[in-house]
């Protein structure tokens, strides 16, 4: 019991905290533009955060490239189950398929590396992140809009980071220590800010409709536990590679996803709300049982 606290404490509360901030600027009203925060988390943080942590040397790139890869396998699968559970309850897909297989690896998940796994975890974590970006930037879009366009993986600042980042991993080269030192305070802006939105956005959630999340959620929390565990075996991860796999499936539900949903088929907004508010608590309920227990 004393380790579940202290995990609790070490990890999950910080979190905690800091979207617990973010809810309570919500409620007290204050001024907090999440479009330009959203902005300069996608554009600036993001990635420096990606060049800074990957030239640092804290993952070689073999290693990055089969956890890219199980991130990849990750979402195949999530998609094929949603798609198969979605049709027996009979919820479109077109609304719900992007929030039940992409998971908010970018607001928690970060944060959850960094502090349980240190600079190797959240090395790691952004093999998985990636992909989710990727997973956003396509289908996470195109099916709840009903139209293709490569636009938002041409455009996305990311992407290119992602391919500097690789080139430096793979010449094992690092960047010169003044544009190092630079790009850590610039990544050093996007968990702190992540986090702050995803509170403010929990808070300004409409919501109704919680049985049909919860269920949604509940199926999320065990496929996603199936997924995680049942892939890391196959892949035969072992030691922070394990973890970090692990925890990135169990990541509760985008809260990206949502603002497709609202804008494409608000008629299934509420329920999309109720599912993200719902998978975030779970996740945050279950973090310092799967950290103590099952890592």
């Amino acid at each position: 019991m004393s380790e579940l606290i202290g995990h609790i404490a070490n990890v999950v509360l910080p979190i905690a905290l800091c979207v617990l901030t973010g809810y309570g600027l919500a409620v007290l009203k204050l001024p907090f533009d999440r479009k330009l925060i959203g902005t300069l988390v996608q554009n600036v943080g993001y990635p420096t955060l990606v060049i800074s942590h990957l030239s640092a040397g804290h993952v070689v790139l073999s290693s990055f490239l089969v956890m890219a890869g199980a991130a990849l396998a990750a979402l195949a699968v999530s998609v094929a189950v949603s798609t198969i559970f979605l049709k027996l309850v009979g919820l479109p897909l077109r609304a719900f398929i992007a929030p039940l297989s992409l998971n908010n690896v970018g607001n928690i998940g970060l944060p959850v590396a960094a502090l349980a796994f240190g600079d190797a975890g959240l090395s790691y974590s952004f093999a998985f992140l990636i992909v989710v970006l990727l997973g956003i930037f396509t289908y996470g879009t195109w099916v709840p809009r009903g139209s293709v366009s490569a636009r938002g993986i041409l455009t996305s600042p990311v992407i290119y980071a992602l391919a500097i980042a690789l080139l430096l991993l793979g010449m094992d080269m690092h960047l010169p220590k003044p544009l190092a030192s630079a790009f850590g305070i610039l990544g050093g802006l996007a968990i702190p800010l992540m986090l702050l939105t995803l509170g403010h956005t929990l808070a300004t959630l409409e919501l109704s409709a919680i049985g049909r999340g919860t269920l949604l959620a509940g199926f999320h929390l065990i496929m996603a536990a199936a997924t995680g565990f049942g892939l890391a075996t196959l892949f035969g991860f072992s030691g922070t590679e394990r973890g970090i796999f692990i925890l990135m499936c169990l990541m509760p539900v985008s809260v990206a996803t949502y603002l497709f949903v609202e804008l494409y088929t608000p008629e299934h907004a509420p329920d999309a709300a109720s599912l993200i508010l719902v998978s975030t608590l779970m996740t945050v309920l279950v973090l310092p049982v799967v950290l103590t227990y099952g890592l």
